[in-house]
C-alpha cells in the first residue's frame, strides 16, 4: 500500500514538474528569440550591400574587388561610384588575387565549362575563363573562380566598363588613395604633341594605307615581271639547244666536203655547208636577239622585284610610324616585375584577335629595369593617372599585397630613358604603372593587358582551369602550330628568340610567356 501511495505521489509530481517546465522553456524562447533575430539582423546588415555614390558619376576606370568583404567597388577620376556584394571562389576553387584588365565583353554569356551555365553581362579578366559578371549570391563565397555580382548591378555596369580597364582583386579591402612621386611626374604630357596626336595619327594611317596599296601593286608587279621570264627562260634553252645542233651540221658539212672526190660530190657538199651555215646564221641572230630581250626583261623583273623590296620597306616603316601615332591616343600601361628585372609596356591598338574574341594589344616595348636591392620584397603597387592637373597628371595608388610601401617601391626603380621618352611626352590619364614582385602570368598574351596573380594567395579558381592558347606572331604571321594568314601585327609582337626566365620568388603556376627580343 505504502509503495502504490509513493507511486502515485511521484507521478503527480512529475506531471507538475512537466507542466512546470514547459512553461520555463517557453519563456526562455520568448525572451531568445528578440536576441537571435536581432543578432541576424546585424549580420545581414553587416554584409555589403549595393551603394551609389552621392553625386554625378564618371566613366568607370577602375574596381577593386575585395575577397575579405565580398564587395566590389569601382572608381572614377574623383573615387569611389558604385559598391556591391559579390560571391568570389570558394575553397579549391578560389579567385585569384592580382591585377588584371576587361579584355572581353560579353551581354548574354554562357558558360563553356559549367554546363551552359547563365553568366550575364559578362566582364572577362583572363582568356582561362575568369570574370565578372552577374550570378546567384549567397552572402559568402560561392563560385569556381569568377566574381558574381547582382544581377540588376552587372547590367547597370555593362554598358560603362570598356575593354582595358583596370580590375585589382584584393585579399583584403584597398583603396586608391591620391599619390605623387618624382618618378610619377616625369610623366609629363606635352600640350603640342597631345593636341597634334589625333591629326598625326590620321595623316599618317593615311599614308600608311597608300604604302600598303603601292606595296602591293609593286608586288604584283614583280610577280608578272618573274612570270614573264619563265617561258622566256625555256625558250632561250631551246634555242641554245637547236645552235648547238646547227653548229655541229656546219662542222659535219665542213668534214663532208673535204672528204668528196667527185665534182658531183663536192657541188652536193657545197650546197650542204652553205645551207647549214646560213641556218646556224640565222639560229645566231634569234638567239642574240631572245638573249637581249630576255636581259631586258631580266632586267625589268630586277628593277621591279626591288622595287617591291622598297616599297615592303617603306609600307612597314609607316605602318609603324601610324601605330605609334595611333598607340600615343591611348593610356598606356607599364608593368615592373621583380622577378624578372624587366619593364613591360602594353597599349590597345583595339583591332580585333586574328582568332577571333578580344582585342590585340601591342607589346613592342620590353626592357631591363634597375631594381635597387632585388633581393627585397618591393610588394603589389599600381599607380593610375586618372586626369590631367597643372603638374602634369594627377595619380592615385592601391596597395595590394605589402612587401615596401609604395614610395620607397618606387624609390627602387629606375625606368630607362628611352621608355620615357617614347611614352611619356603622349601619357594620358587612365595610364597606370604596376609594380610587382610576381612575373607576369601565362595568362598574359596579344589579347590581355597584363595577368598578375600574387603567388602567396590561394588560386584554385585559377590554376585548375585549361590554359588558353596563346597565338604566337612570327615573320610569316600569326601561328598556334598551323598556318594563319598575315595579318599584319607581326611586326609588333613576334617570337622571341630569347624566352624570359620563369618565375623565380615563389611559387604559383606562373611565367613569363615568349615576347618580342627586340623593342624599337
Amino acid at each position: 500500500m505504502v509503495n502504490r501511495l509513493t507511486l502515485v505521489r511521484s507521478t503527480v509530481a512529475m506531471h507538475h514538474w512537466g507542466r512546470s517546465a514547459v512553461v520555463m522553456f517557453a519563456a526562455m524562447a520568448a525572451l531568445i528569440a528578440p536576441i537571435a533575430e536581432a543578432t541576424a539582423k546585424q549580420a545581414r546588415r553587416a554584409q555589403p550591400a549595393e551603394t551609389t555614390a552621392p553625386r554625378e558619376a564618371g566613366e568607370p576606370i577602375m574596381a577593386i574587388v575585395s575577397i575579405k568583404s565580398q564587395q566590389v567597388t569601382f572608381y572614377d577620376t574623383e573615387g569611389w561610384i558604385l559598391r556591391a556584394p559579390v560571391s568570389t571562389g570558394i575553397k579549391e576553387r578560389e579567385t585569384p588575387a592580382g591585377v588584371f584588365a576587361i579584355v572581353e565583353k560579353d551581354k548574354d554569356h554562357h558558360s563553356s565549362m559549367y554546363d551552359d551555365a547563365w553568366m550575364p553581362n559578362m566582364l572577362r579578366i583572363t582568356w582561362n575563363g575568369l570574370a565578372l559578371h552577374g550570378g546567384p549570391l549567397p552572402g559568402h563565397a560561392a563560385s569556381h573562380g569568377c566574381v558574381r555580382m547582382p544581377y540588376g548591378f552587372a547590367e547597370k555596369l555593362f554598358d560603362k566598363t570598356r575593354i582595358g580597364m583596370r580590375v585589382i582583386i584584393s585579399p583584403d579591402d584597398a583603396a586608391p588613395v591620391n599619390f605623387s612621386h618624382p618618378t610619377l611626374s616625369l610623366f609629363m604630357p606635352k600640350a603640342e604633341i597631345v593636341a597634334d596626336a589625333p591629326a598625326t595619327a590620321e595623316r599618317l594611317a593615311r599614308e600608311a594605307a597608300e604604302a600598303a596599296k603601292a606595296a602591293d601593286e609593286a608586288k604584283k608587279t614583280a610577280a608578272t615581271a618573274a612570270r614573264e621570264l619563265a617561258p622566256l627562260a625555256a625558250s632561250l634553252r631551246k634555242l641554245e639547244r637547236i645552235k648547238v645542233r646547227a653548229d655541229a651540221a656546219v662542222v659535219s658539212a665542213d668534214k663532208a666536203l673535204a672528204a668528196a672526190k667527185t665534182d658531183q660530190a663536192r657541188t652536193k657538199a657545197e650546197d650542204r655547208k652553205q645551207k647549214a651555215v646560213a641556218k646556224a646564221a640565222e639560229l645566231a641572230t634569234q638567239l642574240d636577239t631572245a638573249k637581249a630581250d630576255a636581259k631586258s626583261k631580266l632586267d625589268t623583273a630586277n628593277a621591279a622585284k626591288e622595287a617591291a623590296k622598297a616599297a615592303q620597306t617603306k609600307k612597314g616603316g609607316i605602318a609603324k610610324a601610324a601605330l605609334d601615332a595611333k598607340l600615343a591616343l591611348e593610356p598606356v600601361s607599364i608593368y615592373i616585375s621583380r622577378a624578372t628585372q624587366t619593364l613591360y609596356v602594353r597599349r590597345n591598338t583595339h583591332e580585333p584577335a586574328p582568332d577571333g574574341g578580344g582585342e590585340v594589344f601591342d607589346a613592342t616595348i620590353e626592357v631591363p629595369v634597375t631594381i635597387r636591392d632585388p633581393g627585397t620584397p618591393l610588394g603589389t603597387h599600381v599607380f593610375t593617372a586618372v586626369a590631367r592637373n597643372d603638374a602634369g597628371l594627377r595619380w592615385t595608388a592601391v596597395t595590394i599585397e605589402t612587401g615596401d610601401d609604395a614610395k620607397n617601391a618606387l624609390d627602387r626603380i629606375t625606368i630607362p630613358k628611352e621608355v620615357l621618352d617614347r611614352i611619356a611626352p603622349a601619357a594620358l590619364p587612365r595610364s597606370s604603372i604596376v609594380v610587382s614582385d610576381e612575373p607576369l602570368s601565362k595568362e598574359t598574351n596579344y589579347r590581355t593587358e597584363f595577368v598578375a596573380v600574387l603567388s602567396d594567395q590561394p588560386q584554385g579558381g585559377f590554376i585548375t582551369r585549361k590554359p588558353s592558347e596563346v597565338v604566337v606572331a612570327d615573320d610569316s604571321g600569326w601561328s598556334n602550330d598551323s598556318p594563319q594568314g598575315d595579318d599584319g601585327f607581326g611586326f609588333f609582337f613576334q617570337r622571341s628568340p630569347n624566352p624570359n626566365p620563369s618565375n623565380t620568388r615563389r611559387g604559383g603556376g606562373q611565367f613569363f610567356p615568349p615576347m618580342q627580343g627586340g623593342w624599337w
